[in-house]
């Protein structure tokens, strides 16, 4: 089992080189970042986690910039967004900086994506919040195009554009893996469709063993391999029944969260996690 950790990074936190650096240091396998462009002060949309949306979503910096600073300072770990809001952003523009990334770290990215919460925040990137899926699955497919071809080309409903050529290809061979995120049963769906793993988080109200069940038939349904598609969980638990029980029921990764602090807070916590790991 692999074992890595995600942090909103913030102006207030651990930076993202240190904490980079750090995590390398202790074995985890990989850091991941999420993103929000921005929390529009309507605050109309109810956030999934239940309560008062938390101050770092408000604060949270771009991942790319972030996973770009840990690159420089890394050179095993996994560089990760935890999740890219693709629907928000260009897709010519995001394959450049996700093959960008991918360069100067050696093919250590992995691009974890969703469609998002908050309808006003994309609407605000022009995306309808009732085919936020769609946009989602054409932008990637877009992506993977321009990854692989010489001149690439993509006519969707909402992504269209001629031939187009762009570089640096990604180190890895047709991309980096596309981690798709979300609940049961839509988001291990699109995650069978089009992706190369799923990353749901844990507590959100359905038992993750019953659920894993489902979700390899459903793989096999769909003309797929179960290991193809792996399973990494987000807001791992950490006590050693817990990671055992998901080690036996075949989650690939387990993704630690660690809260927005400084290093006098967070070196101590990625001791006791990495104990936890056994790493």
């Amino acid at each position: 089992m692999k074992f890595g950790v995600q942090i909103f990074a913030t102006d207030y936190s651990i930076r993202p080189a240190a904490l980079a650096k750090a995590a390398e240091e202790r074995g985890f396998e990989s850091l991941w970042f999420p993103e929000h462009s921005h929390i529009p002060a309507s605050r109309l949309s109810p956030w999934p986690g239940g309560a008062d949306l938390p101050k770092m979503y408000y604060d949270v910096m771009d991942p790319f910039v972030s996973l770009g600073s840990a690159a420089s300072v890394t050179s095993k770990i996994r560089l990760c967004t935890g999740i890219c809001l693709v629907i928000q952003r260009d897709p010519i523009q995001l394959a450049k900086e996700v093959a960008t990334l991918d360069t100067i770290s050696d093919g250590r990215v992995i691009l974890g994506i969703g469609a998002g919460w908050n309808q006003e925040e994309m609407e605000n990137h022009g995306t309808d919040f009732d085919r936020r899926f769609k946009v989602m699955r054409e932008k990637v497919e877009a992506m993977q195009a321009i990854w692989t071809e010489d001149k690439a080309e993509y006519h969707g409903e909402f992504v269209n554009f001629d031939p187009v050529m762009a570089w640096p290809k990604p180190v890895q061979k047709g991309g980096p893996p596309i981690i798709l995120g979300g609940g049961f049963p839509g988001g291990a769906k699109r995650a069978i469709r089009y992706g190369n793993g799923w990353m749901p988080i844990n507590g959100r109200g359905w038992d993750i063993t019953e659920t894993l069940s489902q979700f390899r038939q459903m793989t096999a349904e769909a003309g797929r391999e179960p290991d193809d598609v792996p399973v990494s969980i987000f807001a791992a638990p950490t006590g050693d029944d817990q990671i055992r029980t998901l080690r036996d029921a075949g989650v690939e990764r387990l993704v630690f969260g660690l809260p927005p602090e400084k290093e006098d807070t967070i070196l101590p916590m990625l001791d006791k996690l990495a104990k936890a790991a056994g790493l």
